[in-house]
């Protein structure tokens, strides 16, 4: 038996060990992604292809924590409906021994392209990577073809993550990087045919422009044309929180500008949070054949209490976001649950318009645990806020024009915040899944995105104002 055989026989078996225990979570989500046991990151390989999208994500089957990791695969015609399919790759390789890191996937004369990040450690936990090729006509077996990009002079080992595109008649890569002096940077990569790639140099960051001392290292990096701007979305590490901003262990966000692909060069203004909760990372994107740029995220942010979560003792820990759509609004990245969402509605919306005077008020018919909410035509006087099974709240306060959201720490206990500033709230958009929240404010201006652990048996949701607050409620239950 090969050892990529043997590796994809243990995680079955570890899957049908498990199913039982990871089934009976009450955490457990009603229509998110997740792993069907151990940890899943980073969303990879995201792609329409062969009349389907594609979303392949780190996983880490043999355990809740990081270590040696596969691609696992998912499939769906709607991005509502997914099939978890066969394992795409398993690091079986020398050149991939310690984990087929992240990548991206791209179509090539009616095949599907994945690229890859192999890493290998000796011993000592020195490392190695290298930027790796695999292939599949149908889009489920994959031929490895192994490293075609060996790490270029400058960098650090710590060099991850190849998101492939093609432009006119060229194949570019930017790569997450680390340069010798410990500065986070995009290296550019360019190619005639897939396979031989040359180093162009580097993107962004790497201790020159407007990222030159912008944390010690970039992930997930993902270059692409939206509305006439060129955006560079990417995960900086080692940023100090400052004031509400960069306060999680690790951000993810975005610059906007203009590629020149000639010179390989990129002028951008300055780095904007994608996400302003607890659990966000590793967004990647694709263009899909309707036009629109999806992005999936990883709920979760690494490194941020991983090892404290509930779900640790059902063995399966993390999920992705919900599928978005990425519109450019007045020069900022505004995202927008995917149309094809309505499908998970049961029935038809309730509709009320409602007046509050009071704090903590349950509105007749509101309540669940897989709900999606529509407040419109907000307007408040003094504070206003919506709990969340007890465990998590929404507050905006006018005066201070000021957003956040207040979750009880499943580590301590103790209520923690993430926050922003929004001169005036119009609207608000919640999706409620058992152990997650995703709220777009104003359209998609805004988001938040976070996990929290209520009670298993408190399904509630109550409304309040210091002073009044009219809006508009339409929820519908989800399946």
């Amino acid at each position: 038996m090969s050892k990529d055989q043997q590796l994809r026989m243990q995680a079955k078996q570890e899957e049908e060990k498990n199913k039982s225990i990871v089934e009976q979570d009450p955490y457990r989500l009603q229509y998110h992604i997740m792993p069907p046991v151990g940890l899943l990151n980073d969303p990879n390989g995201f792609i329409e292809w062969g009349g389907k999208y594609h979303l392949f994500y780190q996983w880490m089957p043999f355990k809740t924590d990081h270590g040696a990791k596969f691609w696992g695969h998912y499939s769906s015609v709607d991005l509502v409906n997914w099939t978890h399919e066969e394992i795409a790759l398993t690091p079986s390789e020398e050149y991939e021994k310690n984990g087929c890191y992240s990548g991206s996937a791209i179509e090539h004369e009616g095949n599907l392209f994945a690229f890859y990040t192999g890493n290998v450690k000796d011993d000592q936990g020195n490392r190695e990577t290298y930027q790796c090729l695999a292939v599949s006509e149908d889009g489920i077996h994959f031929e490895k073809r192994g490293p075609v990009v060996k790490l270029p002079d400058g960098y650090t080992p710590h060099f991850r993550d190849p998101k492939v595109w093609k432009d006119g008649d060229k194949y570019l890569m930017v790569v997450g990087a680390q340069t010798e002096d410990l500065k986070g940077a995009v290296a550019l990569l360019e190619s005639d045919n897939l396979l031989e790639w040359n180093h162009k140099g580097i993107l962004a960051g790497g201790g020159s422009g407007k990222l030159s001392d912008f944390g010690y290292m970039f992930e997930c990096p993902d270059l692409f044309s939206l509305d006439g701007s060129d955006v560079l979305v990417f995960s900086p590490q080692g940023l100090e929180p400052q004031g509400i901003h960069y306060q999680n262990v690790y951000q993810a966000g975005y610059v906007t500008g203009t590629f020149h692909s000639e010179s390989g060069t990129y002028d951008h203004g300055d780095f904007e949070e994608l996400d302003r909760g607890f659990d966000f990372y590793a967004p990647q994107t694709t263009l899909d054949s309707k036009g629109r740029r999806l992005m999936f995220a990883w709920m979760s942010v690494p490194d941020q209490d991983e090892q404290e979560h509930p779900t640790i003792k059902h063995k399966w820990l993390h999920n992705m976001t919900i599928p978005r759509e990425l519109k450019m609004i007045d020069s900022k990245v505004y995202q927008l649950p995917v149309e094809e969402l309505k499908l998970l509605r049961t029935g038809d919306a309730s509709v009320q318009q409602v007046k509050l005077t009071e704090k903590d008020v349950k509105i007749s018919g509101v309540s669940g645990k897989s709900v999606e909410l529509l407040l419109e035509n907000v307007e408040t006087e003094g504070w206003f806020d919506i709990c969340f099974g007890g465990a998590a709240r929404l507050v905006y306060s006018p005066e201070q024009k000021l957003l956040t959201l207040e979750r009880e720490s499943y580590v301590s206990g103790i209520t923690e915040n993430r926050q922003c500033k929004v001169d005036n709230l119009s609207s608000l958009h919640v999706y409620l899944d058992t152990s997650s929240v995703e709220i777009f404010v104003n359209g998609g201006e805004h988001t938040f995105t976070a996990r929290f652990y209520p009670h298993p048996d408190n399904d509630t949701i109550y409304f309040g104002a210091e002073t009044s607050a009219e809006f508009r409620l339409l929820k519908w239950n989800l399946a």
